[in-house]
């Protein structure tokens, strides 16, 4: 029976978490979107799989999960590809496979990316919190960290069955990443707007689904604004916030809802989920958009 069906987490390496697309319409109460943080392979996953948005899957950091499957479950792994293995036999991205009755998957570690996404077909079915099953690291909203030890319910499988047996994929760079943003809303706050771009980012170990945090050159305040204090004011997913430190953070899933540093750029929406597979030393240029 499909209620019977479950994922026995084994191993969950760096960071393993229940993900959507997040619980959207709670700004004013102040809790954030949260999701997938690669919005694009989180889809495409359940699209393989022939189910809508709503079900959970697994958002894996920097590989090592391992599960093994309670019943029959069909699967697809999408995002950065880690080498994937069941029971040894190695299997493929971007289309759907089966793991039988006790089988185990392994992923080992991305050569290229930062997160890997596992859809099982019915998805993940723990109890919803406000609307979604996403995990936000920041509020500690949805459900924990998935830990060794973990049985996760499967839910029960679409009428519509999977059509795809592999979809074409752009494969993820581990060159200089480009973030296109549009400027502002506080770009007068920097003495020199054009350093932002002239600069060549690195991104920080420190950085996590709050935000890319980028080191080089600090930015300087325009010394008009030094002894100014801007209000509180509400950020979005890809808002590049200047702290006083010069440095800028690149906000992804879990940003909070509103920041008190200038926000003076931010990334377009067709460069997030790039954003988010950005790994501890790749080099980052910022292109603004008239």
């Amino acid at each position: 029976m499909a209620a019977d069906r479950a994922l026995e987490v084994l191993a969950t390496g760096l960071l393993t978490l229940i993900q959507d697309l997040g619980r959207s319409g709670f700004a004013a109460i102040g809790v954030g979107r949260s999701g997938a943080a690669d919005r694009g392979a989180f889809r495409l996953g359940a699209r393989l799989l022939a189910q809508p948005y709503t079900a959970a899957a697994l958002e894996v950091t920097f590989g090592g999960l391992s599960i093994r499957a309670h019943g029959d479950v069909q699967l697809a792994l999408t995002g950065a590809q880690a080498p994937a293995a069941i029971d040894g036999r190695t299997v493929g991205y971007f289309g759907p496979f089966a793991l039988g009755d006790s089988q185990v998957l392994t992923l080992g570690t991305p050569q290229v990316g930062l997160r890997s996404y596992l859809s099982v077909r019915g998805g993940i079915a723990v109890p919803p919190v406000l609307q979604s099953r996403a995990t936000d690291t920041l509020s500690g909203l949805g459900p924990p960290p998935v830990g060794a030890g973990d049985i996760l319910p499967v839910g029960p499988p679409p009428v519509a069955f999977p059509s795809v047996d592999v979809a074409p994929t752009p494969a993820l760079s581990e060159d200089i990443l480009v973030f296109h943003a549009l400027r502002g809303p506080r770009d007068a706050w920097l003495a020199d707007m054009d350093s932002l771009v002239r600069t060549e980012w690195t991104v920080s170990s420190h950085s996590d689904r709050v935000g890319i945090r980028l080191t080089g050159e600090p930015l300087q305040y325009n010394p008009a604004r030094i002894d100014q204090e801007l209000p509180s004011e509400g950020v979005v997913r890809g808002a590049i916030q200047v702290p006083s430190g010069g440095e800028p953070v690149v906000f992804l899933a879990d940003h909070p809802v509103t920041g008190g540093y200038p926000v003076v750029a931010v990334v377009v929406d067709d460069d997030i989920d790039r954003a988010a597979q950005a790994v501890p030393g790749q080099q980052i240029r910022i292109v603004l958009k008239n």
